[in-house]
């Protein structure tokens, strides 16, 4: 089990061989963080990160999307290839413009109502039960109506689009490897 905590940062961060009070002050620039491919199961408190605008997480071990309360900076964050099944937990980050949740167990799409700015969500290739499809919660989609530009929802098994005709600024839909049947 690996928890991503500030002693995960300092172990992997290019500022090596300095005070512990220097650490801190590291932390507390930084703007970027890639801890991908760290068998990362768990966010822990990183709340010393608080510029941190673009945060790596892809390809690890997390199951739940917790501890980003401090992170009201953050525009990008990449989650895909973990082991998420619900989105949650991220009304604080106001300033999320990009969220990357691909290949992870979310059935439903949810959580997102708090979450103004978001103007790309990229879900592709989610790990479905059996038969099921990708389902999407009316009132995160109407939240996301005038933000949402860039869509990707490819091989999820959807079967309709016209739910999405909420989504007003939409100009970019990727929705390859689905079983639609007509475009409306």
């Amino acid at each position: 089990m690996v928890r991503l905590t500030v002693h995960l940062i300092a172990k992997h961060a290019s500022h090596k061989n300095r005070s512990e009070e220097d650490f801190g002050q590291y932390l507390q620039k930084i703007t970027h963080l890639n801890l991908s491919d760290k068998n990362v199961d768990s966010i822990g408190d990183l709340s010393l990160c608080k510029n941190l605008r673009v945060l790596y997480l892809y390809d690890n071990q997390i199951n739940q999307i917790q501890n980003l309360d401090f992170a009201s900076n953050i525009t990008h964050l990449y989650l895909q290839n973990n082991r998420i099944s619900s989105i949650e937990n991220l009304s604080s980050l106001k300033k999320l413009e990009k969220l990357y949740l691909g290949g992870n167990y979310i059935t439903v799409v949810e959580g997102l109502d708090k979450v103004g700015e978001l103007r790309e969500l990229h879900i592709e290739s989610q790990h479905l039960p059996l038969g099921e499809k990708l389902l999407f919660d009316p009132v995160s989609l109407n939240s996301l109506a005038k933000s949402l530009s860039v869509l990707n929802i490819s091989n999820n098994n959807i079967d309709e689009l016209e739910e999405l005709a909420v989504l007003e600024n939409l100009s970019y839909l990727k929705a390859v490897d689905n079983r639609l049947k007509h475009m409306k």
